[in-house]
């Protein structure tokens, strides 16, 4: 093999994807001892820029992103970009305007396990990721967790959907 074209793009996807999906993990190794309780605000902080990546990938690759059922699917899509084919999951359309992602296949923890580091680590970056890249596609939407693999559920349930209009949201603080 005399140069990177001679590698096939199967197997190039595979190490980078595979790269991309440890290196969480391997930064939380050598550095959370070091940096205490920072590491945790410094590190959700580059998982809330990766959103920004999220909408990057879904506007340059026009994937759509008006309703809840849409930007499940265009997530599910740029995640995969990002750390590659050990994503898996569904989405299951709920209603007129909601949907829920259904994640069977993380990256992070089938990695974090050969690491041997903590899924609750895993959960927070998983959650800044989601929860900003969400709005960011589509400020109308709102995502939350219901279960998650990193807590021991068997499968990530996130649902999505459109947020409460501002009256209805000022009627439910009463």
């Amino acid at each position: 093999m005399q140069d990177l074209k001679d590698i096939p793009d199967a197997v190039r996807w595979r190490f980078a994807a595979e790269c991309a999906a440890k290196l969480p993990a391997l930064y939380d190794i050598a550095f959370r001892e070091a940096l205490g309780k920072k590491y945790d605000a410094l590190e959700q902080e580059i998982w809330m820029e990766l959103a920004r990546m999220v909408r990057d990938i879904v506007h340059d690759c026009s994937l759509p992103f008006r309703n809840a059922q849409e930007i499940a699917r265009s997530l599910q899509v740029a995640i995969t970009v990002l750390f590659g084919p050990e994503y898996g999951g569904e989405t299951i359309e709920l209603a007129e305007d909601g949907a829920v992602v259904l994640v069977k296949r993380c990256p992070f923890l089938i990695h974090g396990h050969t690491l041997a580091t903590d899924h609750e680590h895993a959960f927070s970056r998983c959650m800044a990721l989601t929860l900003t890249a969400v709005p960011v596609l589509n400020n109308k939407y709102t995502a939350r967790f219901v279960r998650t693999m990193c807590t021991g559920d068997r499968q990530c349930e996130i649902r999505i959907e459109k947020k409460p209009a501002p009256q209805a949201e000022a009627v439910a603080k009463k």
